[in-house]
């Protein structure tokens, strides 16, 4: 019974306040890097809006995965999955995603200014301080001007991440909707040598909002 009853707890929490979170694949390198164990604050939105640099985990079916593509599993399978999920025993679907957002509802993204640097309402970004250091901000070229309700997200590891710019051609364009959004990645947990806050850059705080873009 003890152990039922803690193994009940651990799932309420994770299912309403936080969750843990394997790293699958190096398109966040070196913010987070494979085999990182995360945690991810699934509150915070329900007090404050997803923001520009924000590290995020969200459901990408629909977006960045088609339906058709979208693994199915019976309610025992996902049940199971789920609990094992929950905590952190199982990996993540093929379908969860980690990037960082770049632009939210309203803003208009582009690449690259005179000097390769990708731009949020006209203002370029330093992106020095998480940038993957062999990279380059942006080898594809694009404009967008971001729906409201959807963002636009990219992986730190520019030129090893499929983000936003990879799904432009699909039918949602390369958002994200707020709606899909797990969480925010808040800590590394493991391993204990890269234990440490995900925070937000500074350079995100001195974008203009849309409709000072040009101001």
């Amino acid at each position: 019974m003890t152990i039922g009853i803690a193994v009940g707890v651990v799932l309420l929490l994770t299912t309403f306040v936080a969750k843990p979170f394997s790293i699958p694949s190096g398109s966040m390198e070196d913010t987070l890097q494979i085999g990182d164990r995360i945690l991810v604050n699934r509150l915070v939105y329900h007090t404050r809006s997803v923001e520009r640099g924000d590290v995020v985990v969200f459901d990408g079916a629909d977006s960045f995965v088609p339906a058709g593509d979208v693994p199915q599993r019976n309610p025992v399978t996902g049940a199971l999955t789920w609990v094992g999920q929950s905590l952190g025993l199982v990996p993540p679907d093929s379908t969860d995603f980690v990037k960082r957002v770049i632009g939210v509802g309203g803003d208009r993204v582009a690449c690259c200014d005179a000097d390769g640097r990708v731009t949020v309402n006209g203002q370029p970004l330093d992106e020095s301080t998480y940038l993957f250091a062999s990279d380059v901000p942006s080898t594809e070229i694009f404009d967008v001007v971001v729906p409201e309700g959807m963002l636009w997200v990219m992986g730190d590891h520019r030129s090893n991440s499929a983000d936003s710019r990879a799904h432009l051609g699909d039918p949602g364009g390369g958002f994200v909707p707020e709606s899909k959004v797990v969480g925010r990645a808040m800590l590394v947990l493991w391993p204990l040598s890269r234990f440490g806050v995900v925070g937000i850059p500074d350079s995100f705080a001195t974008v203009d909002e849309p409709a000072e873009a040009g101001s």
